[in-house]
């Protein structure tokens, strides 16, 4: 249980700053901190999260992590439902907050940080853009993660590496999709958003679920003796 709470706590933070964030701050008037600052928020709620709650939880704050990291051989089969009820339970708890906070000064929330394809791209890319960004994008999430957290690896720098990974993927794809690579922080935003943010949900659940479990076989083949 106190696993799952750390889950539930971690996914909830990563929401809140990383799309409220998005929602708050990118484009406020004259002082919007943009791309680059709504990129940053999400590398660092993951980098306080891993060393805060990653002692006790290990820190996915993603399903698709959480189900990449079994496909690598480093998590049970019987913890990844509970894991990923957890972040998904987080993640919508922290869009609650958010649709409070936004709604607080008369505004609709519009699109909230929900990502999209085609039309609702935030560069009008279409699905196959979308297809191959989500998914090149969690397979090297997963690669990192499970190089940085390999026990070979130099200790206590792989919550930096992570982080800054997760920014680097920001960075790259918010053009593209609004960057998801989270099927929880997707479900949240499309939960409250509706619409088509829902119709397009399956992409921004199954891609990234795939790119991790690729990037998951392959580390686990590349590791063996």
């Amino acid at each position: 249980m106190r696993k799952n709470i750390a889950e539930f706590l971690g996914t909830f933070w990563l929401v809140l700053g990383g799309c409220g964030s998005a929602v708050l701050s990118a484009a406020f008037p004259e002082l919007g901190i943009g791309l680059l600052g709504v990129s940053l928020a999400f590398g660092l709620t993951v980098l306080t999260i891993a060393y805060s709650l990653g002692s006790i939880s290990g820190a996915h704050l993603n399903p698709a992590v959480t189900i990449g990291l079994w496909a690598a051989g480093r998590f049970e089969a019987k913890n990844i439902l509970p894991y990923v009820a957890s972040q998904i339970l987080g993640a919508i708890t922290a869009s609650l907050i958010l649709y409070v906070i936004v709604t607080g000064n008369g505004t609709l929330i519009g699109s909230f940080a929900a990502n999209g394809f085609g039309e609702h791209s935030p560069g009008k890319y279409n699905m196959l853009s979308a297809i191959v960004t989500e998914g090149v994008m969690t397979f090297m999430f997963l690669i990192i993660i499970l190089g940085a957290t390999d026990e070979k690896s130099p200790k206590g720098f792989a919550g930096i590496a992570i982080g800054l990974a997760l920014t680097l993927i920001h960075l790259i794809s918010i053009p593209v999709t609004n960057t998801s690579v989270n099927p929880a922080r997707s479900i949240s935003q499309a939960l409250f958003a509706g619409g088509w943010a829902m119709e397009q949900l399956w992409l921004f659940i199954i891609i990234p679920i795939v790119g991790a479990v690729m990037a998951g076989f392959l580390y686990k083949l590349l590791k063996e003796e």
